[in-house]
């Protein structure tokens, strides 16, 4: 059960960014749960991979590269998922930036 509201959570977040953000179009909330469900996986099984590969750049940037492996798995993601669209790197990383923002204060809800 929990792991639905979290999914539920994140969807609403994932919409909600889309919305905010200019040039990200979202098609419908099913689409944002779709995103959501592609970036909880890209997260749990890319994510490290990336983290590991890219830890010279990571420790020579302070770990702000972390923002740029985001904004790639992000891209990523709206190339996998239909009515997903993303049009550059930069939103991508305000994507990834406002959705962090924005799910951590929906997650206060969740508890």
């Amino acid at each position: 059960m929990k792991i639905l509201i979290r999914i539920l959570i994140n969807s609403i977040a994932v919409y909600v960014t889309a919305r905010l953000i200019p040039g990200i179009n979202i098609d419908s909330f099913t689409t944002a749960i779709v995103v959501s469900i592609v970036l909880g996986l890209l997260n749990t099984f890319i994510k490290p991979v990336l983290l590991i590969l890219t830890l010279p750049v990571n420790i020579l940037t302070l770990g702000l590269f972390t923002l740029v492996i985001n904004a790639a798995i992000v891209i990523f993601a709206s190339s996998v998922v239909p009515g997903f669209y993303i049009p550059t790197l930069l939103s991508a990383l305000f994507f990834s930036i406002v959705l962090s923002i924005v799910s951590a204060f929906l997650g206060i809800f969740s508890h």
